[in-house]
């Protein structure tokens, strides 16, 4: 199924235990033109996202039994990149942190409006699209480093033969650093080659997938060889074997 579709005939998956919210987003957001299938627990999440392709997974941090964080977390864990936007009433700002952590792409506080939701689902969609967009510029392109193959094309970082896992805003982060090897961009600019400007990603958030990114790739994250941290500027990826 290709992926790179159009956000007015996207396919989102909502898992809220409320039945009043489950109700309202998803009839708004079909009114907004997506097909949205909303569920109330996580063995139906299971389930169904095992048989069906969607397009973004709008995700209740706050559910009985197994929390929005572990089920991310378990999606993750088992190679699912599906973008994921968590909704939570907790005003800490800690959940926020631990969803990125958990490998979350987006996050919305309630009470929220609809209209804001709606914002941030065309917005991952959008950076899908323009991803894919950049993919398939740089069809065959292949990046070494380390015991790391990166498949720009594929959007698949491997370990010698093991495919590694990374969430869809690692691999976007990642690609964004590669596609400028040896410049050193900006926290801004990040935003701006990962998310687009309208997504509310902040530095704190890109700091988080550097470090998680560093974990996987570098021998000492504290020490990074191939993420290096440019004082006063933002981070550079340094390749030391080229590309083919």
């Amino acid at each position: 199924m290709d992926k790179n579709v159009n956000p007015e005939r996207s396919r989102v998956l909502v898992l809220d235990d409320e039945p009043e919210l489950r109700s309202l987003l998803q009839r708004y957001l079909t009114e907004q033109g997506f097909e949205v299938r909303a569920l109330a627990d996580a063995p139906q999440l299971e389930r169904l996202i095992q048989r069906e392709h969607f397009d973004v997974l709008v995700l209740d941090i706050n559910l009985p039994g197994e929390d929005g964080l572990s089920i991310c977390r378990r999606l993750r864990a088992q190679g699912e990149t599906i973008p994921i936007i968590m909704l939570t009433a907790r005003g800490d700002p800690i959940d926020r942190i631990l969803g990125r952590e958990m490998g979350a792409d987006d996050y919305l506080p309630k009470p929220f409006n609809p209209r804001e939701l709606t914002a941030c689902i065309r917005a991952l969609l959008r950076r899908q699209q323009l991803l894919g967009a950049h993919a398939k510029a740089d069809a065959g392109r292949i990046v070494r480093f380390g015991e790391f193959t990166f498949h720009i094309d594929a959007r698949r970082l491997m370990k010698g033969e093991q495919a590694v896992e990374l969430t869809s805003g690692e691999i976007g982060l990642l690609t964004a650093l590669v596609n400028h090897a040896g410049r050193p961009l900006g926290r801004d600019r990040l935003i701006d080659l990962v998310r687009g400007r309208e997504h509310e990603a902040t530095d704190r958030s890109i700091d988080v997938q550097i470090l998680r990114l560093r974990r996987v790739i570098e021998r000492d994250p504290s020490e990074p060889r191939y993420l290096q941290t440019v004082r006063g500027i933002g981070y550079v990826f340094v390749a030391d074997c080229g590309e083919s």
